[in-house]
């Protein structure tokens, strides 16, 4: 099949290459629209009762959590003075009259409730819910921003709340991904220069890399015309784009490299290329893209939409490498080589004397290293052991945001009172039965007070009347009342708040809405799904390492190795990011929790990542064993010859992702460091000791299958026999070279 595929690719090369430009181009004018189309949210259930409670408040009761809060400071004295009353008022007045904006609640308005003015009088509050989908929502923010923030007529406004948060949250975004790809693409640039050691060989990884990321780009373009697609998953078509498909490009260009100086013509170096580096392409794409789509599974489309990011460029980068670049090939055949550097030479047998040298220190004492290498990732697994979840709120913000420094003033100056949460009664409840309700909540832990319609109340106790804005929580469709809590949303606390209120057992059925509510859920759903999506990847890569290997320990080591790495890469950013070691060198505020998606998604790329570089080693480490039958002789040449690329395409990949610490949102700087680590660890101490030691103590038994297995992969399994050059000699040690 692929020998077919690479002899079509030499017949029809300037045909190939047509099609490709076409595609680009029509990609480039397409896709580029995507960011327009992405949302910000997708971090809920929306089939849990926190995201019915939002869903029927709006709909039903015409009302909402405020999600828009303008923090208004007099210049001088406090709010009730006449100047700063007066300023206060036309911010409200404005504030009503912008499209977009509705139930604005003022403290400048008849019965304002007391918790909206500061302690000392020094600022107050306006409330106000921004609506529509999330362009909408952003539109609005940024229009207020820009009409009523700053000074005004003896009082300064500053704009907080969710909303302003989540558009700040895209804000960031966009600059991070600009400043990450000037970073990334010259580092990368210069990085191939040294691997390849010519500019010609060099360039056109790059141009893969930037034509997948685009075409990646137009896939995600498309499936938004369908679904909500969250906004961060471009950071992942931006970092895996251009970091896999220089992946590919590295085994392609090598490989072909590899067939021209054994001799061949480049005719039929381009199609032994496509045969056996572009059959290891393929499926090590696949088993990038089967891990990715168990993110599918799950009802937040923040996580969905990684994996129609990355299952879009995975698809991009696997064509692109292994038809539009072997036409490139064709083309230029030895000219691959034009424009060396001067004084850098390359290996003439086309591997590594240095890897082959590794591979023979491994296996000399494979228990040894086994040992060594499984306690050093357990010991780095610990830190995992005290993981707190979380979803995203401010502080993941830079500390100087604007729409970060008003929402810590509020909670600073007003405690929790702009994160009230909702709780809706829908029906015709008897209102003394809500009102028993009501006090009863009143008296939970960490609840300051609870906002009705039939007065405030705390501990117990009504504190205050109903006032003149009291009657918005009674309406035709039922009651719905707001509990102000003492604790910060996000936090242990506030999720036995909501966990004590569901527990209680009044006469009608409350839905509990809110940031802490949405967290509950959010946890319940995520890990009712984990073990499913976890079985599917499992044996997913299973059957695809099976079908390529014909073995059933190589697959069963690698799910193994794969997940102890991943749980070691987990516990360094709980290390981290949770518990805020390196807070100050990566300028970020720590706040005690762990981005509850955040670990499942690093999981879920990462593994694929790993079996992408477990692909490249041994498919070549069963190349070399079908030809030679010899265990030791496969892997210090399947690593001698695999060695430099692996980590070359792990140093390049994880450029990509590491450029994103620069990031100024938490949780995408611990996204690039988290993948960036996970990548280097598996390169560099996973592929390049762990698995030949195992390769080693297995022995034979690495390629064993029981007959039936056997007997399927020969008429199911996907092999395709390749003559190959016999290796160019490893200038190892005597007795390296002669032990068996």
């Amino acid at each position: 099949m692929f020998a077919a595929l690479g002899r079509l690719v030499v017949r029809r090369t300037k045909l190939v290459l047509f099609g490709s430009l076409v595609v680009f181009i029509v990609a480039a004018v397409l896709g580029g629209g995507v960011f327009a189309s992405l949302s910000t949210g997708g971090f809920d259930d929306p089939g849990s009762d926190s995201a019915r409670a939002t869903e029927l408040l709006e709909d039903e009761f015409g009302a909402g959590s405020p999600n828009l809060i303008l923090v208004v400071t007099a210049d001088s004295g406090d709010v009730d003075a006449p100047a700063a009353a007066t300023a206060g008022a036309a911010v409200s007045t404005a504030l009503a009259d912008v499209d977009g904006v509705s139930q604005v609640v003022s403290y400048w308005q008849p019965d304002p409730p007391p918790s909206l003015r500061s302690g000392n009088g020094s600022s107050a509050l306006v409330l106000a819910r921004a609506d529509g989908d999330d362009e909408a929502v952003n539109a609005t923010v940024d229009q207020v921003r820009k009409e009523l923030s700053g000074d005004r007529d003896g009082v300064t406004v500053e704009v907080g709340g969710a909303a302003a948060i989540g558009e700040a949250l895209g804000t960031n975004l966009e600059n991070d991904l600009t400043l990450a790809e000037l970073i990334a693409i010259p580092l990368t640039l210069l990085l191939l220069l040294f691997v390849f050691r010519g500019v010609v060989a060099a360039v056109l990884p790059i141009v893969v890399g930037a034509a997948a990321a685009l075409g990646a780009f137009f896939v995600l373009w498309v499936i938004t015309l369908f679904t909500d697609v969250s906004v961060f998953s471009i950071t992942l078509v931006t970092a895996l784009g251009l970091g896999l498909a220089i992946d590919y490009s590295l085994l392609i260009v090598s490989r072909f490299r590899e067939e021209l100086a054994a001799g061949f013509t480049v005719d039929e170096a381009t199609t032994r290329t496509v045969q056996s580096a572009g059959r290891t392409v393929v499926f090590s794409g696949v088993t990038v893209a089967v891990a990715l789509l168990a993110l599918v599974a799950f009802p937040l489309y923040f996580l969905r939409s990684f994996a129609y990011a990355g299952v879009g460029v995975v698809l991009v980068a696997v064509l692109a490498a292994v038809v539009t670049l072997p036409a490139l090939l064709a083309v230029l055949g030895h000219r691959i080589d034009a424009w060396r550097l001067p004084g850098m030479k390359r290996d003439a047998h086309g591997g590594s004397s240095r890897w082959a040298a590794v591979a023979e220190r491994v296996i000399r004492r494979p228990g040894l290293v086994t040992v060594a290498v499984l306690a050093l990732l357990t010991v780095l697994s610990i830190p995992l052991l005290g993981v707190q979840f979380g979803n995203p709120d401010a502080r993941v913000l830079p500390s100087d945001d604007a729409a970060r420094v008003a929402t810590e003033k509020i909670q600073r100056d007003f405690g929790f009172t702009g994160e009230a949460f909702p709780v809706v009664i829908s029906g015709s409840p008897a209102p003394a039965d809500v009102a028993a309700f009501v006090a009863e909540v009143s008296r939970i832990d960490n609840v300051a007070q609870v906002v009705s319609g039939h007065g405030t109340w705390a501990a117990g106790t009504r504190v205050a009347g109903p006032t003149g804005q009291s009657a918005r929580y009674v309406t035709d469709a039922g009651e719905w009342f707001e509990v102000v809590p003492s604790v910060t949303p996000m936090s242990p606390e506030a999720e036995k708040l909501v966990m004590g209120l569901r527990a209680l057992d009044p006469p009608f059925d409350p839905l509990v809405g809110g940031s802490a509510a949405q967290l509950v859920d959010t946890k319940d759903a995520i890990f009712s799904i984990v073990p499913w999506a976890g079985l599917w990847i499992a044996v997913a890569t299973f059957v695809l390492l099976f079908l390529m290997f014909g073995s059933f320990l190589v697959p069963l080591k690698a799910i193994a190795l794969n997940i102890l790495n991943l749980t070691a890469v987990l516990g360094i950013m709980v290390w981290i990011f949770q518990d805020g070691n390196l807070s100050g060198v990566l300028n970020f505020t720590p706040t005690g929790l762990t981005d509850v998606a955040m670990p499942l998604l690093m999981f879920v790329v990462a593994f694929g990542l790993s079996m992408d570089y477990e692909v490249f080693l041994l498919a070549r480490m069963k190349e070399d064993y079908d030809r030679t039958g010899d265990n030791r002789t496969a892997i210090v040449s399947g690593l001698a010859r695999t060695g430099p690329i692996v980590t070359a395409a792990a140093l390049v990949l994880s450029i990509t992702f590491l450029a994103f610490v620069v990031s100024g949102i938490t949780f995408m700087k611990m996204f690039g460091l988290g993948l960036g680590i996970a990548v280097l660890i598996d390169a560099f101490i996973v592929r390049a000791t762990l698995v030949p030691a195992l390769m080693k103590l297995a022995g034979s038994a690495n390629w064993w299958a029981p007959a039936w297995a056997r007997r399927l992969h020969t008429r199911v399994g996907v092999t395709e026999s390749v003559d190959l050059p016999e290796p160019g000699p490893f200038p190892l040690d005597r007795e390296s070279t002669h032990a068996r």
